[in-house]
């Protein structure tokens, strides 16, 4: 029951002397404290919902992503790795801005009954990238070519309560959460010949509980619940969450998977509407000026995560991209965003995807026309795993064309220029065949392009490099 004002401060003249007495003395703001006007409740559960907002549609992805017995069709059950077999065409439109030059390795694990044992075989040079993403979106390790090398090694993931002693030969990779998510690339030319080589390495992915380190494990198969909908994209279902049930999820998500300690400001804002870890959530037995501001808030909360206004998103030369992803601190608005538009986002000390749909002159970029974006010697995107640039229409979708060439690479046979620059063409129709090594074909009406650079390189990384701009053709 809240405390009217009046009586707070009425009460407090009685209260003061026995209270102090205690050693427990409190001015009369504070015992008004819990007292809470409908635009304060409001302020409060808009706050929440974007804190919340990852956690959230984090389980909404894994019951999704492992809703299925075994692996397969772009799922599997916890615990066990999907792999990608083959690079996504034009057909593809399951996901946004889908990459061609990694093939996916994924798993959802529940760290809750024990560790994980995950076992990363020789690379043989090969660049791979295999992050480790808590419950909140934080990417607490990434092993890979670009920090552990390539050699074979196994992996203790433990949870957040976990404590014991780990077999001889294990690294513990310690989570901060129960749930995570791994989201592993392994680079491929896209060949024939070298899909099956990495097919090699993607079955030597193995995850097994730690009880089973050691021993024969076969996983179980997983058990497909009809309630989940499998149609309709996460993003909207979260969205479509009232404050009822998003709030009672997301407080006892938190129970096993708890805020960090920098959290505790925002923790401590939420319970005064009701939000607490493992504790049940019900908005009907808020005062009714509470419970209808906190009706109104998913909406408003949406509305300003996906209008916001980014700080931290550069433009050089027309081309967007963030330095800000993969650990958020206390940036909560910005980990909601690249929660709601890029799940999963990598380290900018592991990729960085800069984009844009405009030319030199801060026009849209469009078929009509014919670009070409020139670098000039040693000045190609500073990547020490790779580099690619992707064709996506308006869409972020890929472009069906006459070459079936979505993206171009240094794993293409581009043709340099004699003085060692590099041009590459942007357009709809051929450059002609002494060009067409470095075309990339476009749709006839507005698109996408996005750079893909891997493992950046400092230049990058401090701003000395800038991407050139998309100039008209002349």
């Amino acid at each position: 029951m809240q405390i009217p004002l009046w009586v707070a401060r009425w009460s407090f003249s009685r209260l003061s002397l026995a209270v102090c007495a205690a050693n427990l003395c409190f001015s009369a703001v504070q015992l008004a404290a819990e007292t809470l006007s409908e635009t304060k409740a409001e302020t409060i559960g808009i706050e929440s919902y974007i804190f919340g907002y990852p956690l959230v549609t984090m389980d909404m992805t894994k019951r999704v992503m492992t809703n299925a017995v075994a692996p397969g069709n772009d799922k599997a059950p916890m615990g066990q790795f999907f792999n990608a077999r083959i690079y996504p065409n034009a057909s593809f439109n399951a996901v946004t801005a889908p990459n061609v030059d990694t093939l996916y390795s994924f798993a959802w694990l529940d760290l809750s009954k024990e560790p994980y044992v995950l076992h990363l075989p020789d690379e043989k040079a090969r660049y791979y990238l295999m992050p480790l993403i808590s419950a909140w979106t934080n990417v607490f390790q990434d092993p890979g070519t670009r920090t552990t090398g390539t050699a074979a090694a196994d992996y203790a993931i433990t949870g957040p309560a976990w404590k014991g002693t780990l077999p001889s030969g294990l690294k513990e990779f310690k989570s901060p959460t129960n749930l995570i998510w791994i989201l592993g690339r392994t680079y491929s030319t896209g060949t024939p010949e070298d899909y099956t080589a990495v097919h090699k390495l993607q079955e030597q992915y193995s995850l097994k509980p730690l009880s089973f380190f050691g021993k024969t494990y076969s996983p179980p198969r997983g058990i497909v619940d009809a309630n989940i909908d499998m149609h309709t994209s996460v993003r909207d279902q979260v969205n479509k969450l009232s404050a009822q049930e998003f709030f009672n999820k997301l407080s006892l998500l938190m129970a096993e998977n708890p805020p960090a300690a920098e959290d505790a400001p925002i923790v401590a804002r939420m319970a005064k509407i009701g939000i607490v870890a493992g504790k049940k959530f019900d908005l009907y037995a808020q005062e009714s000026k509470i419970a209808r501001a906190l009706t109104r808030v998913p909406k408003l909360a949406i509305e300003q995560i996906m209008n916001r206004e980014s700080q931290t998103d550069q433009n050089v030369n027309g081309w967007i991209f963030s330095l800000d992803t993969g650990v958020y601190g206390t940036n909560y608005m910005q980990r909601a965003y690249v929660a709601a538009i890029g799940l999963g986002a990598n380290l900018p000390q592991d990729a960085v995807y800069p984009y844009t749909d405009q030319d030199s002159d801060s026009k849209p970029l469009n078929g009509r026309h014919k670009y070409v974006i020139h670098f000039d010697k040693g000045e190609t995107p500073p990547g020490n795993g790779f580099w690619s640039l992707t064709m996506y229409n308006a869409k972020f979708f890929l472009v069906s064309n006459s070459l079936n060439r979505y993206s171009l690479s240094p794993r293409n046979p581009l043709v340099y220029n004699t003085d060692g620059s590099l041009d590459l063409y942007i357009q709809n129709e051929s450059p002609g065949k002494d060009k067409e090594a470095n075309w990339l074909p476009s749709p006839r009406d507005v698109f996408v392009l996005m750079l893909r650079i891997y493992w950046p390189k400092e230049s990058l990384l401090n701003g000395s490099w800038k991407p050139p701009s998309v100039q008209i053709a002349k």
